[in-house]
């Protein structure tokens, strides 16, 4: 499977600016032979859409949506956009299109309210950790950005079977604040997922200054040993990579830990947990409890 990173910066709040950058991107992945393409989180708003969320909101029906599926054809691609859900809740939103449809949406579940960063502030939770199946080998479990910042999110979506970690981000220097290493970090926690669960790991952040923001770039693709396969710098760029799935076969094998995950373990101590936190059993947790 051969894979790409798109890394540059969205026209904020400018949708239609947005679908002709997607597009010459979409054909630089063409070009290459890919069969997967990735652009940033909110590529298609910007990172500061949200001060124009009512305008910049789009519904998964929208045609221009469909615009871009259509130009990737046989390539799958990853466009991230804020979506207007029903009873007009709006999310932050990653989908994957193919062949002119979408074929899986992620939104956002961990919504980041500190540092610089007031997701929460805008957006619904999502409420479900699910997987995309790309063939037989390849399934993808796709999380946005401050999502694996919650380990537990990370494990449900390999739990749930994916071979393949994908995580669209919008990180800046100053996001979080002083003392905190946002490049470093990022790279420290690609590398463990990738090593600790067998999985090749795509991220994928934004470039360029918005307001008072200065996104690093960095995007990187490692392998399920969590070796580096390709690593952007700090300006527009395609970064790519091949996959095999060999490689995931043999590091599963040597470090089985999915395999030996105890799933009934977490849950008789998330019950026992509910317990003393004086939840009732017959409360029903969802993903916002998490």
């Amino acid at each position: 499977m051969k894979i790409g990173a798109a890394q540059f910066a969205s026209e904020i709040g400018d949708t239609d600016a947005n679908i002709e950058i997607h597009l010459d991107w979409i054909t630089r992945g063409l070009n290459e032979n890919l069969d997967l393409l990735v652009m940033p989180e909110m590529s298609l708003a910007g990172h500061y859409g949200t001060d124009n969320i009512l305008d910049v909101a789009m519904k998964s029906s929208d045609p221009r949506l469909k615009r871009l599926g259509e130009a990737a054809g046989d390539m799958a691609i990853i466009a991230g956009f804020i979506e207007e859900g029903p009873a007009a809740q709006f999310y932050n939103t990653a989908a994957i299109l193919k062949h002119g449809e979408i074929i899986h949406l992620h939104r956002k579940i961990n919504l980041p309210n500190y540092g610089k960063l007031e997701d929460s502030k805008f957006f619904a939770k999502g409420r479900t950790v699910e997987t995309c199946p790309f063939d037989e080998d390849w399934k993808a479990g796709l999380l946005i950005c401050a999502d694996v910042w919650n380990p537990s999110l990370a494990h449900l979506a390999f739990l749930h079977g994916a071979t393949l970690m994908i995580t669209p981000i919008s990180s800046a220097v100053e996001a979080v604040g002083s003392g905190f290493d946002n490049p470093g970090g990022w790279e420290l926690t690609l590398r463990f997922y990738a090593m600790m669960y067998g999985a090749p790991s795509i991220m994928v952040n934004r470039v360029g200054v918005e307001k008072d923001l200065t996104f690093w770039g960095g995007s990187r693709i490692t392998d399920p040993f969590g070796n580096d396969l390709a690593v952007a710098g700090n300006g527009e760029e395609l970064i790519t990579a091949e996959l095999d799935y060999n490689q995931v076969r043999k590091a599963r094998y040597q470090l089985p830990t999915l395999r030996d995950s105890n799933i009934n373990l977490v849950q008789l101590e998330m019950s026992r947990l509910m317990e003393e936190q004086g939840m009732s059993h017959n409360y029903k947790m969802d993903a916002e409890d998490v």
